[in-house]
C-alpha cells in the first residue's frame, strides 16, 4: 500500500509539473517582422510539443507599463522583450524575476553578455543608418553624412528618444566610435550631443515602432533613418534599402519576467527553449539579427551571415551599447531629451 502511495504521488507530482509547463504564457515582444520570427522559431515549435498556447502581445518598450503591473501586483504578462539598459534597470529596481544561469546550459556557448541575473538575451541587433538607394544619387556612409543636409537634402528619420540618438549625434560630430561613452560620460559631451541635434532638428520625422524607419524611406517620407538592421533586411527582397553599418550601435534583446508573473516556471522553460541553438538557427534565418547562441552560426547559411550585425566585417565599425552607462543615466537623459524634443 505504503509503495502504491508513493508511485501515485509521483505520479500526481508529474502531472503538476506538466500541468505547469503547460501553462498558456502571454509573451510580448516587440512586434513587427521580429515577433514574425520569433512565431516561426520559439512559438510554434513551443506550442507542437505541447506545452501550451502563446498569447503574443507587442509594445514600445514602456518600462513604466512592466512597473506599474510589478508594484500593483497585477502583473498580466509572463515574458517580456526588453533591451539591454532596460534589463539592467529592471533588474536593479526588483522589476524582473531573478534567473538561475545554470538553466542555459554552459555559458561559454552565448555571445559575451548574453546571460544576466534577471534575463537571458536571444538575438543581437543594431540600429544602423538606412537610406533608399533608388532616392540618393551618391550613398551615405557615415552619421557625418546623415546630418549634411545640402549634400544629402531632405527629411531624416531618427527614434524619438536619447537612446543611440545622442551617439549617433557625436559620430556625426567626429567622436571615434570607441570613444563615444567617454565622451557621452560628461556633462559637456552631453550638451555637445544635444547642440549638434539642435542643427538637425528642423529635418527630423520621429519614429518610435520599428516598423515605421522602413515605410517612411520606401514612401520617400525621408532620405535616411536610424532603423534597427533586422527591419530593413526584411523589405530588401522588394526595396533598394541599404545598410550602413559603419557607426551602427549593437545590443542584445532579452527575455525577461516580470515579478509576480504567475507562469514563471513555464516561462524560464520557455527562455531555455527560445535559445537552443537549432530554435536560434530558425529565428536567424527569418530576420537579419545574429544568434545569441553561438552554437547556431555554423547552422546559418553562409549567405544569410551577410547581413548580420555580428559578422567580423560588419561589427569592425560599431559600438557596443554601453548598458552601464544608460542603466546609470537613462531616466535623465531620456527626461532631458523629452523636454529638448517638445520645444
Amino acid at each position: 500500500m505504503l509503495k502504491h502511495l508513493k508511485l501515485g504521488a509521483i505520479a500526481l507530482g508529474m502531472m503538476v509539473a506538466a500541468d505547469a509547463m503547460a501553462a498558456d504564457l502571454t509573451v510580448v515582444s516587440f512586434g513587427g517582422a521580429n515577433k514574425a520570427a520569433q512565431a516561426k522559431a520559439f512559438y510554434a515549435p513551443w506550442e507542437a510539443k505541447g506545452n501550451g498556447k502563446i498569447i503574443a502581445g507587442e509594445y514600445n518598450g514602456e518600462m513604466a507599463k512592466i512597473k506599474a503591473m510589478v508594484d500593483t501586483k497585477s502583473v498580466s504578462w509572463d515574458l517580456v522583450e526588453v533591451e539591454s539598459p532596460e534589463l539592467s534597470r529592471g533588474c536593479d529596481e526588483d522589476m524582473f524575476e531573478p534567473l538561475d544561469p545554470k538553466l542555459f546550459g554552459d555559458a561559454a556557448n552565448y555571445v559575451k553578455g548574453a546571460i544576466q541575473p534577471c534575463g537571458v538575451g536571444f538575438f543581437v541587433w543594431s540600429t544602423v543608418l538606412a537610406y533608399n538607394a533608388d532616392k540618393l544619387k551618391t550613398a551615405p556612409t557615415s552619421w557625418a553624412d546623415f546630418w549634411d543636409v545640402k549634400r544629402f537634402p531632405g527629411k531624416r528619420g531618427l527614434r524619438k528618444g536619447a537612446k543611440y540618438t545622442l551617439e549617433f549625434a557625436l559620430m556625426a560630430d567626429g567622436v571615434a566610435p570607441k570613444d563615444v561613452y567617454k565622451v557621452l560620460a560628461s556633462k559637456d559631451g552631453q550638451s555637445r550631443a544635444f547642440a549638434k541635434l539642435d542643427e538637425l532638428k528642423p529635418y527630423i520625422q520621429w519614429w518610435e515602432a520599428g516598423a515605421q524607419p522602413p515605410q517612411y524611406l520606401a514612401s520617400g517620407d525621408v532620405v535616411m533613418s536610424s532603423a534597427y538592421n533586422g527591419r530593413i533586411a526584411a523589405v530588401q527582397k522588394e526595396s533598394n534599402l541599404k545598410v550602413v553599418w559603419n557607426g551602427g550601435v549593437y545590443d542584445f534583446d532579452a527575455w525577461a519576467i516580470p515579478r509576480g508573473a504567475k507562469n514563471a516556471e513555464a516561462a524560464k522553460a520557455f527562455i531555455a527553449f527560445s535559445v537552443q541553438p537549432e530554435q536560434q538557427k530558425v529565428y536567424s534565418e527569418n530576420i537579419a539579427y545574429g544568434p545569441a547562441n553561438s552554437k547556431a552560426v555554423p547552422l546559418l547559411d553562409k549567405a544569410l551571415l551577410v547581413d548580420m550585425p555580428t559578422t567580423p566585417e560588419n561589427i569592425a565599425s560599431q559600438v557596443q551599447i554601453d548598458v552601464g552607462f544608460w542603466a546609470d543615466n537613462g531616466e535623465q537623459l531620456e527626461q532631458r531629451f523629452n523636454a529638448w524634443a517638445a520645444k
